[in-house]
């Protein structure tokens, strides 16, 4: 399969694409990464505040079957693979994009992908914080949206940075994906020269791309999360 990958031969017809191509591909997986993860992390973050303070032992305690209906919901969207979920929704990116194709289109899919994932993460970062806390906040009088916002978030940063930043690599991963349906990016270069017109070298160095920006997220997710943790100041 691999024969012939890194001969000179393929390193001169792979040169021009290097030089080209690469650049811009690297940045729509960056920016479109990042934008999806900012935006599942707007949807996603309220809605694991919700599955943590709404149940019936949270600040907020809300209705049985709502909560219940959430969690379905929730799960349900986790559950459908990304390809086959990047096709159900093509209606939905037509009507916000105008498009189902390119990479601004691959937003609306991975957005809906991520928010479920980014709220389940939320909702295990927030059940870590220790009951005591919460229950000083409410012998002080704190109302459930004080606490919500000035203690179980700002107490939960750390886990929830570390969170975030699984999230960003896994939405990297899903971005890649998307060069199946059209998405722009390495994936999309991966799959076009390396799957179709059957240049490995050039599937190789994506995937090698891809490693690295996946190392890079990861390193300064782990420093911040690192900077934020209190205990280690001490």
């Amino acid at each position: 399969m691999f024969n012939g990958a890194f001969t000179m031969e393929s390193l001169q017809d792979a040169l021009p694409i290097l030089l080209n191509e690469f650049p811009l591909a690297v940045w729509e997986t960056v920016y479109v990464t990042i934008l999806s993860t900012a935006f599942a992390i707007v949807i996603g973050l309220p809605l694991g505040v919700l599955l943590v303070a709404g149940d019936k032992n949270g600040v907020l305690p809300l209705n049985k079957g709502v909560m219940s209906a959430l969690g379905v919901i929730i799960n349900l969207l986790r559950s459908v693979p990304f390809l086959i979920l990047m096709i159900l929704v093509f209606p939905l990116t037509r009507l916000i994009v105008g498009t189902t194709v390119g990479t601004v289109a691959s937003i609306v899919p991975l957005v809906i992908a991520a928010f479920p994932f980014v709220a389940r993460l939320v909702e295990s970062s927030l059940r870590e914080l220790d009951p005591n806390i919460i229950e000083a906040a409410q012998s002080m009088g704190a109302s459930p949206a004080q606490i919500i916002m000035k203690v179980m978030i700002p107490e939960s940063v750390p886990s929830l940075i570390s969170n975030f930043t699984i999230a960003i690599t896994t939405i990297l991963g899903y971005s890649a994906m998307s060069g199946i349906i059209g998405g722009g990016g390495l994936g999309k270069i991966a799959i076009n020269y390396g799957y179709y017109r059957y240049k490995y070298l050039i599937m190789f160095v994506a995937v090698i791309l891809l490693i690295v920006l996946v190392q890079i997220f990861q390193t300064v997710g782990d420093k911040w999360a690192a900077r934020s943790d209190k205990r280690l100041k001490r």
